[in-house]
């Protein structure tokens, strides 16, 4: 999983879920108010939301006001979430049943990471590696 998730407020406009996907190489951001969990952006929901002028620079005023919307406007709200003392095959099972592609990790209700399916995958790729070498 990775530790340090990015985060943002329910009350942050597009432009700052653009700014953290511009800035960054990953595909969900997850929502927080107050410090709990209460969605996730994904790539894929905020490229549904953008005109693709917004790269461009010739924005519409309607652009803008896309632009504008809040993310509790635009976030996944039914989010699905695994505890950090659970195993990777629940992880499995949760991303099979879910159709969902990342999973954040909480403690106690707090936020300590995320895990997409890629993770799940290296980890897997290790673990089989690892085995063939000691064979």
């Amino acid at each position: 999983m990775s530790t340090q998730p990015v985060c943002i407020s329910m009350d942050e406009t597009m432009w700052a879920v653009k700014r953290v996907f511009d800035k960054n190489s990953f595909h969900h951001v997850l929502v927080l108010d107050q410090g709990e969990l209460r969605g996730v952006i994904s790539d894929r929901d905020y490229l549904k939301t953008v005109s693709p002028h917004v790269k461009s620079g010739a924005i519409t005023s309607r652009d803008l006001e896309t632009m504008n919307k809040k993310v509790h406007q635009i976030m996944s709200r039914n989010v699905v979430a695994i505890q950090a003392s659970e195993s990777v095959m629940r992880s499995v099972m949760l991303f099979n049943q879910n159709k969902i592609s990342c999973l954040p990790v909480l403690d106690k209700n707090k936020v300590v990471g995320i895990l997409s399916w890629r993770d799940v995958m290296r980890f897997l790729e290790e673990r089989v590696l690892n085995k063939q070498k000691t064979d």
